[in-house]
């Protein structure tokens, strides 16, 4: 189950790095992954220090 669940996460991060060596795509696939998680947590920062800023009427509540 795991095994496939990083295969279709390696899937929706980008095309695999090397066709010929699992290990150093699996690598690749680390770094990317590492990339997609700064930019979910720097776009929650932008969110909380608007909020923080500008109080919930920002986004409507």
């Amino acid at each position: 189950m795991w095994s496939k669940m990083w295969e279709t996460w390696c899937k929706a991060i980008g095309e695999k790095a090397y066709e010929e060596d699992n290990n150093r795509s699996d690598r690749v696939a680390i770094i990317r992954s590492g990339w997609v998680v700064l930019h979910i947590l720097t776009c929650l920062a932008i969110i909380l220090n608007a909020i923080a800023n500008h109080g919930w009427r920002l986004i409507g509540l």
